[in-house]
């Protein structure tokens, strides 16, 4: 998966890993919008450029086996990749399709991916990342899925 730097169209491969002891030191509220230590009972992932320590993004997830589907608990772009003058593109894709990838290894052709967006954010995912309205859930099934896989996934 790759980041694309907005102002030069430059790309630079990402890698999406376990979110560490150590990098909750650098992971604040103010750039990250949330308290992530709340998350830790989650298996909470970072994005970052391959070979940097700088992280883009981060997703915590959730699994429910029986509904064979991940739920994204939480995800959140730091606050310099948000809203028009945002450094990097892809951020949120990237984290959204690792989860859509990780459903896929749990559960295979039943997989499902979910979350619950504050209100002002679901027309964004619905015409982004073709998530449909399920209750209060947005829910991607496994059509949804592999298109984002497809569109992000160049791995």
């Amino acid at each position: 998966m790759v980041v694309v730097e907005r102002i030069s169209g430059r790309s630079y491969e990402t890698e999406i890993l376990p979110v560490t002891r150590e990098d909750y030191k650098s992971i604040t509220k103010a750039r990250f919008w949330f308290n992530w230590r709340e998350e830790k009972e989650y298996d909470v992932f970072k994005i970052r450029i391959k070979e940097t320590n700088e992280i883009l993004g981060l997703i915590s997830l959730k699994n429910h086996k029986r509904e064979s589907r991940t739920e994204i608990k939480l995800i959140a772009v730091s606050n310099e990749n948000t809203g028009k003058n945002k450094k990097y593109e892809h951020i949120a894709g990237n984290l959204i399709t690792f989860a859509c990838i990780r459903a896929l290894d749990f559960y295979g052709n039943w997989a499902s991916v979910s979350l619950i967006p504050k209100t002002k954010l679901i027309q964004h995912y619905i015409e982004k990342y073709h998530m449909h309205p399920t209750g209060k859930h947005l829910f991607l099934d496994i059509v949804g899925i592999m298109k984002l896989i497809n569109k992000y996934n160049h791995d």
